[in-house]
């Protein structure tokens, strides 16, 4: 009785702290994810102050939180959707990948961190985050934006890209070997070519067995399918997370939209525990020494990311200040970061520096990066556009009488 007790005070206590911070963060207007992750470290191993009784509890929820995340992803988009973005930015996301997951590898080998926490610190620095841009795009009056699908479109890729990256290296991380790692990927790679397949012929049905009308029925049984198809994925080393990704995909239509609707608070939940969970893991004293790394790591992949987004934007057409706003708005990295860190963390297998470079990279990139995002509306940076575009554009021929 004074176990569960106290773990009701801790769970009550830091969950009413979460929602006074995610109050502050939107009344500052910037991302609740740095708070949660602070909140985390203060309260954790090597924190201000140790929550031990709750800590099981939020790892069961941030499990959870990371699968809400993926579901809703899938929500988003049909399946006819994402084929679509998949041919026409297809070219952008090789180029967002060469261009942000290799400065991530090739730190990670020069730390002398080994081959798997490069591929882990790779995808780390490959991924936006989605919630962050989206917030931002929102913010700053940017959704109706000739660049914004540009943005959304490079976005899709990474989201795709995640269903088969998580399995590679979750089975890379369980120390399976390069053909099983291998296996793992195919396995990935067939699950959701068939599962969008299915959902392109078959989605509909799947909607219909579920009804739009009853909002008690329609929650329990997506939330339900989410969790069955995550566990049955997990078993079959495809993950977790993309399993519940692939479930959003198949869901459509009417069943979608109120599925997004009815979902959206239990996932902001889960997710904030999530973050939570991680800054918990985490050692606040093992960040100094990896903040420096943390810095240089973020300089050169924020402008990576505003390369990508520019070339990107110039690939589609959109003028300069389009191209520049794009790639501004992709800095942020955020929650799959995290994601791909728990899971190295969880795994136990990689340098244990690299939770702590993880936390401080996205808490550096997750900062600065909304506020980069509004330079292109700055008058200094707009006077030095006309600047740029007046020496480029060519002298008029004057023809002599």
């Amino acid at each position: 009785m004074h176990e569960t007790t106290t773990l009701l005070i801790e769970v009550g206590a830091l969950l009413f702290l979460l929602g006074l911070l995610g109050r502050v963060s939107r009344r500052v207007g910037v991302s609740p994810i740095p708070l949660y992750l602070l909140a985390g470290l203060a309260l954790g191993h090597g924190g201000i102050l140790e929550l031990n009784a709750s800590e099981e509890f939020f790892a069961v929820g941030a499990e959870i939180g990371v699968i809400l995340l993926l579901v809703m992803l899938g929500l988003e988009y049909s399946a006819n959707e994402l084929v679509g973005n998949l041919r026409a930015a297809a070219p952008a996301g090789l180029i967002d990948a060469l261009l942000n997951a290799l400065p991530g590898f090739g730190f990670a080998l020069l730390l002398g961190w080994g081959w798997v926490a490069a591929v882990v610190l790779g995808g780390i620095t490959w991924i936006s985050s989605s919630g962050v841009i989206a917030k931002v795009l929102n913010d700053l009056g940017r959704v109706g934006n000739r660049e914004t699908p540009v943005i959304l479109s490079v976005l899709v890729i990474e989201d795709l890209a995640m269903a088969l990256y998580l399995p590679l290296v979750t089975a890379l991380l369980a120390g399976v070997g390069l053909v099983k790692g291998g296996i793992a990927l195919g396995v990935a790679v067939l699950t959701v070519v068939v599962v969008l397949v299915a959902a392109i012929r078959y989605g509909h049905l799947i909607s219909t067995a579920m009804s739009a009308k009853d909002a008690e029925a329609l929650l329990l049984g997506v939330l339900g399918l989410t969790l069955l198809v995550a566990g049955v994925a997990a078993k079959l080393q495809v993950s977790a997370a993309v399993g519940a990704f692939l479930v959003g995909i198949a869901l459509s239509g009417p069943v979608a939209h109120h599925a997004t609707e009815l979902l959206t608070p239990l996932r902001d939940l889960f997710a904030a525990v999530f973050f939570v969970f991680f800054g918990l893991v985490t050692d606040p004293r093992d960040m100094p020494p990896v903040l420096l790394p943390a810095l240089a790591l973020a300089v050169v992949t924020m402008a990576t990311k505003l390369l990508t987004g520019y070339l990107a934007a110039r690939r589609a057409g959109i003028a300069e200040p389009g191209r520049w706003r794009a790639g501004f708005a992709l800095a942020p990295r955020g929650e799959f970061s995290i994601v791909i860190a728990g899971l190295a963390v969880a795994a136990g297998t990689v340098e244990p520096q690299l939770a702590a470079l993880a936390t401080a990279y996205v808490l550096i990139t997750v900062v600065t990066g909304p506020m980069l995002a509004r330079l292109p509306d700055l008058a200094w940076f707009k006077a030095w556009l006309r600047r740029r575009a007046a020496v480029r554009r060519p002298e008029p021929v004057v023809v002599p009488d």
